[in-house]
């Protein structure tokens, strides 16, 4: 990949990931409830489902998702319906007893990465988004493989400094709101909605 093909992709990396979706949404609500450091481990699980969109759209799989309104159909409706799933539990989430010192048990570093893969996994858009995306920045009369690692690369880290560096200490701001029972149902009024409206999004948008 020549330089300035790589700096096309790096910058439409970044715009991509500076747009707000429901990685932005799962990393600020970690960041939130976690810690900023700990939300990390959400972050790499989004990143493993970029990997694999990536694999599927290189593996020629994502043609099948494109071409195939059936299955688009069932995928894209399973991750609105995840995303749904999410903003209900956090709008009926109750607001917990906050002691000094006592934080409580922290959600698991693999309780979050989970979360995080099924956030992007479930969003078959992507898959088709890199599908369109990707022959951008890949050219066939060169290696392929070489290119690929190269493209998934440079989305993953660029992915992981803006989620970490720009959404989650974003959400720093609105951790002062947990010290209180009523900053903690506004908190979860707030993502919970987020989380709906993404989901919903997700449905209606074709």
């Amino acid at each position: 990949m020549s330089w300035s093909v790589w700096f096309t992709l790096l910058a439409a990396a970044v715009l991509i990931s500076l747009t707000p979706g429901a990685g932005a949404v799962n990393t600020m609500s970690n960041s939130i409830g976690s810690g900023w450091a700990r939300s990390i481990w959400g972050i790499l699980g989004q990143q493993l489902a970029l990997l694999v969109h990536i694999a599927v759209v290189a593996a020629g799989v994502g043609v099948l998702v494109a071409s195939s309104p059936l299955l688009f159909t069932v995928i894209r409706y399973a991750g609105a319906a995840y995303l749904v799933l999410l903003g209900v539990r956090q709008l009926r989430a109750q607001p917990q007893p906050v002691d000094p010192e006592d934080p409580g048990a922290p959600v698991s570093p693999w309780a979050m990465a989970r979360q995080g893969l099924l956030v992007n996994l479930t969003n078959p858009k992507a898959v088709v988004f890199f599908l369109a995306f990707t022959p951008q920045f890949i050219r066939a009369d060169r290696p392929l493989a070489t290119q690929y690692c190269v493209l998934a690369a440079t989305v993953v880290v660029v992915d992981i400094l803006v989620m970490w560096f720009v959404f989650a200490v974003a959400a720093r701001g609105l951790r002062r709101l947990t010290r209180s029972a009523e900053g903690q149902l506004r908190l979860n009024r707030i993502f919970g909605g987020l989380f709906v409206g993404v989901g919903a999004l997700l449905a209606s948008v074709h």
